[in-house]
């Protein structure tokens, strides 16, 4: 999944601020509850020298109330007085962290980005469509509405017979291909400025029937019939939400499945894809990684890799297990210092302009929960018939 929205963070001069927050409110003391813990955090950033402006920005992003239900999160970067990123979390993290530091750890927004899927909905009738995006946090659209009304001068079929009647049939089926143009051109422009990942489309059968035969065939091979939807009122939201639920639940499963296909060929014909975190931080020094996988239990803290550290240097390549590795990459002993791997690697990808999966446990094979796609090869690239290094490694690694 490409985090493009990420990459601007990266560039950025001067401390930031980064918090992820259990923001679940349960009950009536929920507000209660997630003041406590930004309170926690607060005290911690006020420690780590975060200005004031900054902390009542933050405070007032993590305390607006986010109208999702069940356990969730919010994860916001800020700096001096701004919000430069603001995502809601599908899931809350499993601890609540804060850092006031020059490099953002972007570990929950990147988890979040690879959970959602940008789509366009299309609620459709016989006379137009409703167009709307999918925001990144939720499964039903939050963006402006675009409305496409067609030349529909006559809707309705008459029931009598006689040849003036098939006349009038006849100029309603023209009048409903023609929104169903309509609809379709929209479809196709939006499809090639924007590039969702899914269209999914709902309302009137035959109207919906018209509009798949008349979009062109980028369109068509992202074209999702989705029940239980309507452009007029009186449709069953809970239910409907669910069908959209369930499509993109699905959509996602493949997506994350067609990675793990690619990365497992890779490794079995030890070419195109690493394991094993020496593996990965070789090739991304050399800017080689198209995906990088993540095993999902590993990322964040407490977790394999967000408890492990590496060595950086200022740019985002100059990445190591061990302080001397970083001296024949020319990095000055001052430039150097620590930074939590998982924040490390994530950096690295991102400079790269990689993506990121997160692997669900057991459906792929990852030394030390991580592993890389590769955009090319070479004689020096790590083979993984003999992994370079070990979570034992990694771990005496620092000294």
């Amino acid at each position: 999944m490409k985090l493009d929205s990420l990459k601007p963070l990266l560039d950025h001069r001067g401390p930031l601020t980064t918090v992820s927050l259990d923001v679940t409110r349960a009950d009536e003391a929920g507000d209660r509850d997630v003041k406590n813990r930004w309170q926690g955090l607060r005290r911690s950033l006020e420690q780590d020298g975060a200005p004031e402006a900054t902390l009542a920005a933050v405070a007032e992003a993590v305390l607006r109330p986010t109208h999702v239900p069940g356990r969730h999160g919010r994860f916001v970067v800020a700096a001096g007085e701004k919000i430069l990123f603001d995502r809601v979390l599908a899931d809350a993290p499993a601890r609540d962290e804060a850092f006031h530091d020059g490099v953002p750890a972007l570990m929950p927004a990147a988890q979040a980005a690879d959970e959602a899927v940008r789509y366009l909905l299309v609620e459709v009738d016989r006379q137009g469509a409703d167009l709307s995006w999918s925001g990144t946090d939720s499964h039903r659209p939050d963006e402006q509405l675009e409305h496409v009304e067609g030349d529909h001068d006559v809707l309705h079929k008459v029931r009598a017979g006689g040849w003036s009647h098939r006349r009038m049939q006849s100029r309603v089926e023209d009048s409903w291909e023609r929104n169903a143009e309509a609809v379709a051109t929209e479809l196709d422009r939006a499809v090639v400025e924007h590039r969702p990942e899914l269209v999914m489309i709902t309302g009137d059968v035959r109207a919906v029937a018209l509009i798949r035969d008349a979009v062109g065939r980028p369109t068509s091979e992202i074209l999702v019939d989705v029940p239980g939807g309507s452009r007029a009122d009186g449709v069953k939201e809970d239910a409907f939400a669910e069908n959209l639920h369930r499509v993109v639940e699905a959509y996602r499963a493949r997506r994350r499945e067609g990675v793990a296909d690619r990365l497992r060929e890779g490794l079995g014909r030890g070419a195109g894809a690493v394991t094993s975190l020496g593996d990965v931080l070789d090739v991304l020094r050399r800017g080689q990684v198209s995906e990088l996988v993540i095993l999902e239990d590993a990322a964040g803290a407490p977790a394999q890799l967000g408890d492990g550290e590496l060595w950086v240097g200022p740019g985002p390549l100059e990445i190591a297990a061990r302080r001397s590795e970083l001296d024949a990459l020319g990095v000055r002993e001052e430039d150097a210092r620590q930074m939590r791997s998982d924040v490390a690697i994530l950096r690295a990808a991102l400079a790269q302009d990689a993506g990121v999966t997160f692997a669900l446990e057991g459906s792929v094979d990852l030394v030390d929960g991580v592993a890389a796609l590769l955009r090319w090869s070479d004689a020096a690239t790590p083979h993984e018939a003999a992994p370079s290094y070990t979570e034992d490694s990694h771990r005496q690694g620092h000294h």
